[in-house]
């Protein structure tokens, strides 16, 4: 007689991510219009069986198998080539093609929709995707964030030029975006460009030399570069359009030298260019440069923070997963106290991300309607997720490796993947220290911390009960109090503690949203609303509250266990959940 024989290694495979996330459906209802939340419920869905299995699987063989640059053709002619593998096209036509992830915020017609979708229902369809391919969210965000740039700044008709295709779900029409900004010399300080622009018959002529360019055989590309005779600095930078090919078909006058071989990310190309007086487009005002490519750089500060998000709750729903099902010492893995902490930290972790990452883009959604105080908030919310979440994502993708043990550090899984992708965030967009120090920047200068404690006090006087809105009310006080010492507007700026107040506002922001999500839930999903609510309890007394590092430890809260039992369901579950 035949036998079937089952590993003792758990396997996550055939989840559904949504499903399998018993806290998405209630956000989506409180942060997606009642009629948009009917038709995104079955695209996530859908998403979340992709992730689970067919996403995951093509994601694992193009991480194997990273793009090649091909220089010349057999008869050698120069064609600077890059050879993708299947795998990835693959998941190119599902994010670009069936999803139209980087279309639907700027044009009607995704999911049969007349009018273009609001952020929520982009980035929640990221936050799924990237739970099961990273790399490719890099061309994604830098394909939206250049079209919302091109369509802010450009000339009607560079617009009408290219946004058809920059928005096309057609694979063979579609042009990718890039953001071609890195240099050797300057690195983090952009105002040090030494890209070169010339006036040369009638057109812009780029020369230079660009050292980190992911996506670089993308159709179009934004440059930062000076104008010959400009002055120095970042007031002395234009932003320009850069196609891929000119319109006789002929590749413009830039070369692809290399492709980097990196940490993370392998699925998706990254190089190094050379300009050699390639013809572009100015976009906007002569020495306006900095200030539009900012709103480029801000949009893919903010997809940064939600994929960071993603890869956390990834990382939270496979720790989940294996220790309910792996036993040791005669115990399930969960029944262990010491894991139960752990897996406490990094939900709560996770959780943090996805309420600041989903409330933000609430908050994009005011600010592109004109809602000039959101706009203030948006633009130190953005920092702060990208600073704090894209930090938090290295070391939640550790722990969970480390739940599962010796098959994590095993390729044949994605722990290991994730862990590589995880560590991306901090650098790309800004390394740490220069997005701490960018929201210090907006508060000082711009009022947007002004605006942020406003705005949380105002979330804060939506039906939060008292006990948890006061103790809530009286930390903000003291963390904007902290946050304007840190960055000058009281007198007297204390740079050593930037990080420390940043981290500050970014908890307690964290911590406002989630009360703010028990609150709206707590009629319609009353057991998610208890979580979001003890989540929020937990970033007080665990991130925002004075201990002793050497007093005894209290007990475990006795709803510790029914936390962790809601927080993700099994393969099982989440399959009659999608019957």
């Amino acid at each position: 007689m035949k036998t079937t024989i089952e590993s003792d290694v758990p396997d996550s495979r055939g989840t559904n991510a949504y499903h399998a996330d018993p806290a998405f459906a209630a956000l989506m209802s409180i942060y997606t219009p009642a009629g948009l939340h009917q038709v995104l419920g079955p695209q996530l869905a859908r998403m979340g069986a992709l992730v689970g299995d067919r996403l995951e699987q093509l994601a694992l063989a193009a991480d194997k198998n990273p793009p090649a640059l091909v220089l010349r053709d057999r008869t050698g002619l120069p064609i600077q080539r890059i050879e993708k593998h299947p795998a990835y096209q693959q998941l190119e036509r599902y994010a670009f093609g069936e999803f139209g992830l980087a279309a639907m915020s700027h044009r009607g017609g995704v999911f049969g929709q007349p009018d273009k979708l609001p952020p929520i229902a982009k980035y929640a369809l990221v936050y799924l995707f990237v739970q099961a391919e990273f790399g490719l969210c890099c061309p994604l965000s830098m394909t939206d964030s250049l079209t919302r740039t091109l369509c802010k700044f450009g000339s009607n008709e560079l617009v009408s030029r290219y946004l058809d295709r920059l928005t096309s779900q057609d694979m063979d029409s579609l042009f990718q975006g890039a953001m071609f900004m890195t240099e050797q010399a300057a690195g983090s300080d952009v105002g040090a460009v030494q890209t070169v622009a010339r006036r040369q018959d009638g057109s812009w002529r780029l020369y230079g030399d660009k050292w980190f360019c992911s996506n670089p055989d993308a159709a179009l590309a934004m440059v930062l570069a000076r104008p010959e005779g400009s002055g120095d600095g970042t007031r002395g930078l234009s932003l320009y359009l850069l196609p891929r090919h000119l319109p006789d078909g002929s590749l413009n006058s830039y070369r692809i030298i290399r492709l980097k071989e990196k940490m993370g990310t392998r699925s998706m190309a990254s190089g190094e260019i050379v300009l050699e007086g390639a013809e572009a487009y100015l976009v906007g005002e002569t020495g306006q440069g900095f200030k539009q490519m900012t709103d480029m750089i801000n949009m893919s500060r903010l997809a940064n923070g939600v994929r960071s998000a993603g890869l956390m709750r990834r990382s939270v729903s496979e720790a989940l997963h294996i220790s309910r099902h792996r036993r040791a010492f005669g115990k399930r893995l969960i029944d262990m106290p010491l894991m139960r902490r752990q897996l406490a930290k990094m939900l709560l972790a996770a959780e943090q991300g996805r309420s600041v990452a989903f409330h933000t883009a609430r908050v994009l959604d005011a600010a592109d309607r004109g809602d000039a105080e959101m706009a203030a908030v948006l633009r130190i919310l953005t920092p702060l997720l990208k600073f704090r979440a894209c930090r938090d994502a290295r070391k939640v993708a550790g722990d969970a490796m480390e739940v599962r043990g010796g098959c994590g550090y095993i390729e044949e899984w994605s722990d290991a993947r994730v862990l590589r992708d995880a560590h991306l965030g901090s650098i790309w967009e800004g390394t740490s220290n220069i997005v701490a120090l960018d929201v210090m920047r907006a508060a000082r200068r711009e009022g947007a911390g002004d605006a942020l404690h406003a705005y949380l006090g105002k979330c804060l006087q939506e039906d939060i009960e008292a006990p948890l809105a006061d103790r809530l009310r009286d930390v903000l006080d003291r963390v904007m109090s902290l946050l304007r010492a840190a960055s000058g507007q009281d007198g007297l700026a204390e740079a050593s503690e930037t990080r420390r107040a940043a981290s500050a506002v970014y908890n307690i922001a964290s911590a406002t949203f989630l009360a703010w999500e028990a609150a709206r839930l707590s009629r319609s999903h009353a057991f998610v609303a208890a979580d979001r609510r003890r989540l929020a309890e937990l970033v007080l007394t665990e991130k925002l509250a004075i201990r002793d590092p050497l007093a005894p430890a209290e007990g475990e809260p006795e709803w510790l266990a029914d936390l962790l039992a809601r927080a993700g369901a099994d393969v099982e579950t989440s399959r009659m959940a999608a019957e």
